[in-house]
């Protein structure tokens, strides 16, 4: 997810991509410990949106 993409978002929509995001870092950590994840960079392309969208929502409320 792009800073611009990120911008053009309201702040709910930002929580619930956060949500999302977070089930899907729990699905990789359980796909990483089975050894079956296809992408291991999913996991920290993952982890740096949620630190993104948490910024996004902190700069808005400033």
């Amino acid at each position: 997810m792009k800073k611009k993409e990120i911008k053009k978002l309201t702040e709910k929509e930002m929580i619930d991509n956060i949500e999302k995001l977070k089930k899907d870092l729990f699905n990789f950590r359980f796909q990483k410990v089975n050894g079956q994840v296809k992408s291991p960079a999913k996991i920290s392309e993952t982890k740096k949106n949620i630190a993104r969208l948490k910024t996004m929502i902190e700069v808005k409320n400033a």
